[in-house]
């Protein structure tokens, strides 16, 4: 009888369809700067236009109180990852392109003298030593491919040294490169030839379509962090004028521009539930859709702010509601009822303890997390006494801005810690009651002190557990510079800076650096501080036609490209490949049919110095070469 049972099992599994999967697949869609407000979801707008975020929704919970782990992209990321919070990985601003490699926190001896406290100096990396949620999959078989914006450290930081088997477009950057409409200024990531004006959103999305397609079998994992909504602001030109003729003034949502975004986004998610139901693979896909934080409320396009968080207080970069609550679903075949809905609070941490919850994996041995699984609430529960933080330890400049301060949610109770920012160097505190409060504008600290207290101590408990760096009375404050009324107005923007003085050195002889510090020395050109877009540009119109480029450099290994810039047209692209270690000269064939124009060498950011001998340019039609020996 045993026999004929494992036979007869056998047997069902052997025509089981090809897409069958044991685990199931995981899709993660993270969209960047989207609001609560953003989406049709919460019933918000009546601007915007998002029928796949419904469709989604369809399939599985809107979560309504959904939160980011921080008011700002790089540590939701971090968050998200590892289910830790920033403040334990220290990562707590966005600037993980930064040419600096920093691993820890830290907090400098004294401040500016018209602030009360001094804020810590974060990492400017995800260091590979924490566990990340693509590598704990990655062990257990899934495939796993990163598709999109990344923002977390370039190589030796970059998904691919993170648990990701495919990372497409390998860019460390904090947005899109140039634009979100073809040409782009990606290292090595092109428009589709034969599709003029392409969209960023539609070509990763195609991208993420191969992978899925290449791994329908499973089980993948499907790391899909959008550039949308983030600024620049742009968008297909027809869609701006789809929503130009729907403009209301009296909306504080009325940006054509980000409405187009909106909806380019919102085109992206249809095509990857679009490609679920075509593989037969949608009832064995988890697909969590969030964002990183909150609406921006204070860049500008189209005369006025890109969006608006009403009914929610505050935005990007501050931590009022605006700044932390985002839109969020969770669609688990299973798991979750089509169309259900959860008040639960939940937050970024929390998605890869739920994962490894639901897919019974476990966790590795000495592995913590700060994040607790919401599997419960998934399946229709409660998460009783739950509570969630955020640790945003900065000044800001935009709207509704606070000093450094930590927050805590629990129940319908919302206390924010402002570090030493009341008398004598003691904390000051904010309490909202968000149920009757949402838009967080009645300060209940003073009429409910015990609740204070409560709250206060379990903020000071999560400081504690994560070991946070925090922010320290500040020696050098002057009372005198301190300017109270200034708090929660929007900042000017600090003037750009002037020029480097490298900038018009005769030493470069002609060639200017970009994102990047270059001098020369003993007859060697040194470039140092290198950003992703760091170049050397030279004004080259007198070659024409086709030419090489040729130069002789040091520099890490790494892979780049050399761009020339005819007059009025478009950058042409021919990558080149740095094996590292000691110097190598580099020849690149330039097919170009008129005038070069300007050209650019493009460096791989990078920490150490690279150096440069000589470059030379040579046009076939002109035996003269343009050589310049530093």
């Amino acid at each position: 009888m045993k026999l004929f049972l494992l036979t007869t099992f056998l047997s069902l599994f052997a025509v089981l369809p090809a897409s069958f999967s044991a685990q199931p697949n995981v899709i993660i869609i993270l969209a960047d700067d989207l609001g609560w407000s953003d989406t049709t979801l919460y019933g918000t707008t009546k601007f915007y236009q998002t029928p796949n975020v419904e469709r989604l929704a369809k399939r599985g919970m809107i979560l309504t109180r959904a939160y980011s782990a921080s008011p700002l992209c790089s540590p939701t990321r971090s968050a998200l990852l590892t289910g830790l919070s920033p403040a334990r990985t220290g990562i707590t601003v966005p600037n993980c392109h930064m040419p600096q490699v920093v691993l820890e926190a830290m907090v400098a001896k004294k401040g500016p003298p018209n602030q009360k406290v001094v804020q810590p100096g974060p990492p400017t990396r995800l260091k590979t030593e924490y566990r990340t949620l693509a590598e704990t999959l990655h062990d257990a078989g899934y495939a796993t491919g990163h598709f999109g914006k990344w923002h977390l450290g370039p190589e030796p930081f970059s998904p691919l040294q993170q648990g990701f088997d495919v990372d497409v477009p390998h860019h460390p950057g904090p947005g899109p490169a140039g634009s979100y409409v073809a040409p782009w200024k990606f290292a090595d990531f092109d428009a589709d030839p034969d599709v003029p004006d392409q969209h960023i959103e539609d070509r990763m999305a195609k991208e993420a379509v191969k992978f899925m397609e290449q791994h329908k079998g499973g089980p993948f994992y499907l790391n899909y962090w959008m550039f949308s909504v983030h600024a620049p602001f742009d968008a297909k030109k027809a869609l701006i004028e789809k929503y130009r003729s729907r403009v209301n003034p009296a909306d504080p949502q009325h940006s054509p521009t980000y409405a187009a975004m909106v909806e380019s986004m919102d085109d992206a998610i249809g095509t990857l539930l679009d490609t679920l139901d075509r593989l037969k693979i949608a009832d064995n896909t988890i697909i969590i859709f969030t964002a990183d934080n909150g609406g921006n409320m204070y860049d500008k396009v189209d005369d006025t702010t890109p969006t608006s968080n009403a009914p929610l207080r505050g935005g990007k970069a501050c931590l009022f509601e605006g700044g932390t609550r985002v839109p969020g679903i969770v669609v688990w075949p299973g798991i979750t009822q089509a169309g259900a809905r959860s008040d639960a609070l939940v937050q970024s941490e929390d998605y890869y303890p739920t994962l490894l919850e639901g897919l019974s994996l476990k966790s590795a041995p000495e592995q913590h997390f700060d994040g607790s699984s919401i599997l419960a609430a998934l399946k229709g529960g409660e998460l009783p006494g739950k509570a969630i933080f955020q640790y945003f330890p900065h000044y800001g400049t935009v709207p509704d801005w606070l000093p450094p301060a930590v927050s805590v949610h629990r129940d319908d109770w919302k206390l924010i810690r402002i570090f030493h920012g009341a008398e004598k160097g003691a904390h000051r505190h904010l309490l909202f009651n968000l149920k009757d409060d949402l838009g967080e504008k009645n300060n209940l600290a003073t009429q409910k002190p015990e609740l204070v207290a409560e709250l206060d101590a379990l903020i000071e408990t999560f400081l504690k557990d994560t070991h946070a760096v925090v922010p320290v009375v500040n020696p050098g404050f002057d009372p005198k510079q301190y300017h109270p009324e200034l708090e929660g107005k929007q900042q000017p923007k600090a003037k750009a800076k002037a020029p480097a003085k490298d900038d018009s050195d005769p030493a470069l002889q002609g060639w200017k650096a970009r994102d990047c510090k270059a001098t020369v020395k003993d007859s060697i050109l040194r470039v140092t501080n290198i950003g992703f877009e760091c170049f050397l540009g030279f004004g080259a119109g007198k070659h024409s036609g086709p030419s090489t480029a040729t130069f002789r450099i040091k520099a890490k290994p790494g892979v780049s490209h050399f761009d020339w810039v005819p007059g009025g047209g478009k950058a042409q692209r021919v990558p080149f490949t740095l094996k590292g270690g000691d110097w190598q000269e580099i020849t690149v064939q330039i097919p170009a049919m008129g005038p070069l124009g300007i050209v650019r060498l493009y460096l791989p950011m990078q920490e150490q110095p690279v150096e440069i001998d000589w470059i030379e340019l040579r046009s076939e039609n002109d035996s003269k070469a343009t050589r310049t020996d530093f």
